[in-house]
């Protein structure tokens, strides 16, 4: 019986994306936007931010107050559907009782969908 080290499979992994985003012309970009102070969810974005670094990602971790408005949550995703750098965008779930997380999502350009939560993106 072989033992699958999924560490190692991982770090494998991390190594080729590395190696293939060093020959792109601009390396992907990744924004991940956190609401509020949750420490799993804190952990988990800063996990993110982390290993894009370690494959030569760009990297935007935003990190907004818990109080933040629905409007200034949806103008954030809306600045970065249109920022160039960006072409990944994560909104960590969940999100404080106040907003609504399906206006958010919505929100998030289909093409930008990293969870693929998206309406269009999940065949609606």
């Amino acid at each position: 019986m072989n033992i699958i080290d999924g560490k190692q499979i991982a770090q494998n992994l991390r190594n080729d994306i590395a190696q293939q985003v060093k020959k792109l012309d601009r390396a992907p970009g990744l924004a991940v936007i956190l609401v509020g102070d949750d420490p799993a969810s804190a952990v988990y974005v800063r996990n993110k931010d982390n290993a894009c670094k370690e494959v030569g990602f760009y990297s935007e971790k935003i990190n907004k107050p818990a109080d933040i408005t629905q409007k200034e949550l949806l103008d954030e995703v809306e600045r970065l559907n249109n920022d160039d750098k960006i072409d990944g965008i994560l909104v960590q779930l969940p999100l404080p009782k106040h907003l609504d997380a399906n206006l958010v999502i919505e929100t998030i350009s289909p093409e930008k969908d990293v969870d693929g939560f998206h309406s269009e993106n999940i065949g609606k």
